[in-house]
């Protein structure tokens, strides 16, 4: 059997794969990107119908282009970020090869680099940058049991309200994912359920700026290590119909029912943690905290930016939050279905190297390995708070190209020098 060559492989052609891909080749790095299924396919088959980004055009792109039918402060949809990736490639001329599985990696043995077995057959690269992101394996708690007769699925399989038996739903997580698909299904007439627990609600907007500008010229976005327990914490902000603050007093006065975290199933009966209001409460928190934040800010630096006295306002708790509900009868309340909006897991299966911790993650500095020639793009505060969005996923790419870069100038002079001691 022939074994292709290449100096570095990519595995992975969504946002991570095509911006390694232009680092690269502006590093001169002969490469190739693997791409199990069509460029950005998350994108466009584990998204429901109508998503859009959660950060404006002008902010969540890649420098190098922008949105060509959204305007700079609107949110493009799932489709269009899609196709902003492909055109991307495209214009950098990415060497993308779709519909290729990699299946194993493994560092040869006695001499450099690694055989990389496929769906299309081996590669031999010297160095692999696992590009496949942090967005890999559905994460639904076992809490309730398949034969309990009610359908269970992730957020990553939810599609519309139509594609659900009809009845009540019960999303679980108040993320933004959770918020939005709650939001949509009362909108379409559903009795929806949304168990909330902790959170950050930032303003989509405060006065005339994004927060995604205000999270930049504060520094927010720059924070190098998250602060104690904040690492894994959700964040709950839309970009649906324009963009708004994600409120859950709001919600629950639209008809929504707030409830606790989920706990426990048992013979039909879900209990909820009694930890509406302090969720709901440190939500609150964080929101007026961002907002002091930009309140100084624009003194300090003499804005003229309007203020928004009306984006400090506190509803009334609604009575789903003074007298929570700490158990449902799934079936007596009519619940159809639950939408599990909990996150996903990384899958590196196929990466069969020394670069992970005991609980499977990778160990890196900023992307770079501690197994030589191994490189990770796309995670969660790769090397700050916004390494795994569109734009910070790009920047995260440059010094991994730069590393990769360097690696293959001591390579050559090793080569070199090995060969003028062979002619001498």
């Amino acid at each position: 059997m022939s074994v292709e060559t290449i100096d570095t492989l990519v595995v992975g052609g969504g946002q991570a794969g095509v911006a390694m891909s232009e680092h690269l080749s502006k590093c001169g790095v002969p490469h190739l990107v693997l791409e199990r299924g069509r460029i950005a396919e998350r994108w466009r088959t584990q998204r429901w119908d109508s998503l859009v980004a959660n950060g404006p055009a002008w902010h969540d792109r890649f420098p190098g282009m922008e949105f060509p039918r959204t305007a700079p402060d609107g949110f493009p949809s799932k489709d269009e970020v899609a196709d902003y990736f492909v055109a991307y490639a495209k214009q950098i001329d990415a060497p993308i090869r779709s519909g290729v599985e990699v299946k194993l990696v493994q560092r040869n043995v006695g001499r450099p680099g690694f055989r990389v077995e496929t769906s299309d057959g081996v590669i031999d690269a010297n160095s692999v940058v696992a590009a496949t992101g942090p967005f890999q394996i559905p994460v639904i708690p076992p809490v309730v049991p398949e034969e309990a007769g009610i359908l269970q699925i992730h957020s990553s399989a939810y599609r519309n309200p139509a594609k659900l038996p009809k009845g009540g739903v019960l999303v679980v997580g108040a993320g933004s994912s959770g918020v939005q698909i709650a939001d949509e299904l009362q909108r379409a007439g559903r009795r929806v359920y949304l168990s909330v627990g902790p959170h950050d609600r930032p303003p989509r907007a405060y006065r005339g700026r994004d927060f995604c500008w205000w999270l930049g010229v504060l520094g927010k976005w720059d924070l190098e290590t998250p602060g104690p327990g904040t690492e894994h914490v959700t964040i709950a902000v839309s970009g649906a119909r324009g963009g708004e603050t994600i409120d859950f007093r709001r919600l629950a006065a639209q008809g929504l029912t707030l409830v606790g975290m989920t706990r426990t199933y048992q013979d039909g009966l879900m209990s909820f943690a009694p930890d509406l209001a302090k969720n709901i409460a440190r939500g609150d928190a964080s929101l007026m905290s961002l907002l002091d934040d930009a309140d100084a800010y624009v003194a300090r630096n003499g804005l003229d930016l309007p203020e928004e006295p009306a984006a400090r306002r506190i509803e009334p708790d609604p009575e789903c939050m003074t007298n929570p509900i700490g158990e449902l009868h799934l079936a007596k309340a009519g619940i159809a279905a639950m939408i599990w909006a909990t996150g996903f897991a990384a899958d590196y299966s196929w990466l069969k190297v020394d670069a992970f911790d005991e609980k499977g993650r990778p160990r890196h500095h900023r992307g770079v390995s501690i197994e030589p020639g191994i490189y990770f793009l796309g995670l969660p505060w790769q090397s700050r708070r916004g390494s795994s969005f569109i734009w910070g996923v790009w920047h995260d790419a440059k010094h991994v190209a730069d590393r990769i870069s360097t690696q293959r100038k001591y390579l050559a002079y090793h080569a070199a020098a090995k060969r003028e001691a062979v002619d001498a």
